[in-house]
């Protein structure tokens, strides 16, 4: 077992032959993701969410670089991960029941046919019917047979791009119910992107948030949080020196701002702590900003080479 469940060290993805004419989808990305967290990957669309889940899965390969995923290479550690992917690949032909099989006989001696049951099972309306086809259930019913997947693999890390997106609020209540039941029972580490603030902010105690191929903030909900206060006062936004300001915006009162403070902040501020909703918006209008690591997040030795 290791401590460490990610490590990336100037992680770069290029999609295309040259820098000029490709797409770059992550660049020079550094973080550490201890063990046991259930984190949240969050930044707006092409980000680079999708590409640093797949690149973990082992999926792909960087083209610079380094990524570890439980001490080793992704690929050596692909029977200890489960990813669901976006579009939630299954097999069209084969009955739910058959699917699960798969799962079985793919997974020996890790399989738990008891919680990959429970997730496509009885839910009020009587569950899936285990004799229906693949290609025949809803998105939000594949959905659930993915997440069966993934969670009777009983991983020891688990990759979710996007899981809940298709389902109602009912059935994403439910799932990720189980799905955090399960990773505090057995000490899962969980990495899941998700537009849903208020879905993070119940279930996750981790962040790493994505602009533009780089990671703009990674560490503990909490710890990242009390690093920043949302103040209010008469401006200008000058008499916030030395704080660092990540936004500013005028308001009915004179002024509104998101800042790291640097000691104390004067007494002409209203001071309140920043909701998570509102810490990520901040630093979503305001790509610019300094990133910020947390200790816990900040990577710590050099990863194995890609």
């Amino acid at each position: 077992m290791t401590d460490t469940a990610i490590e990336a060290n100037g992680l770069t993805k290029q999609h295309g032959r040259s820098r000029s004419r490709g797409r770059t989808a992550l660049d020079g990305c550094s973080f550490r993701l201890p063990a046991g967290r259930v984190c949240a990957v969050v930044g707006p669309n092409g980000a680079g969410k999708s590409t640093l889940l797949a690149l973990a899965a082992g999926l792909d390969r960087p083209t610079a670089g380094t990524l570890s995923v439980l001490g080793t290479h992704p690929a050596e550690a692909r029977t200890r991960i489960a990813y669901v992917a976006q579009d939630k690949p299954l097999h069209p032909q084969l009955t739910v029941a058959a699917t699960l099989r798969l799962g079985a006989e793919l997974n020996p001696g890790r399989w738990n046919a008891a919680v990959a049951e429970r997730v496509v099972g009885d839910r009020g309306d009587g569950g899936l019917d285990m004799g229906a086809r693949v290609r025949t259930l809803s998105g939000g019913e594949r959905t659930r047979v993915a997440l069966a997947l993934a969670l009777g693999k009983r991983a020891e890390l688990l990759l979710l791009d996007e899981p809940m997106a298709d389902l109602d609020p009912l059935a994403r209540h439910q799932l990720m119910g189980t799905l955090m039941a399960e990773a505090a029972e057995h000490g899962t580490t969980v990495v899941m992107s998700s537009h849903i603030v208020g879905e993070l902010a119940e279930s996750c105690d981790h962040l790493l948030l994505v602009a533009a191929g780089r990671i703009r903030l990674g560490g503990g909900i909490d710890d990242l949080i009390g690093a920043h206060r949302l103040v209010t006062g008469p401006g200008p936004v000058d008499r916030l020196h030395p704080h660092t300001v990540v936004e500013s915006r005028p308001t009915g009162r004179g002024l509104s701002a998101m800042i790291r403070p640097e000691g104390p902040v004067g007494d002409a501020w209203d001071v309140q702590e920043p909701s998570l909703e509102e810490l990520l918006l901040a630093h979503l209008r305001t790509p610019d900003t300094a990133p910020l690591l947390t200790p816990s997040t900040a990577p710590a030795t050099p990863a194995v080479t890609a």
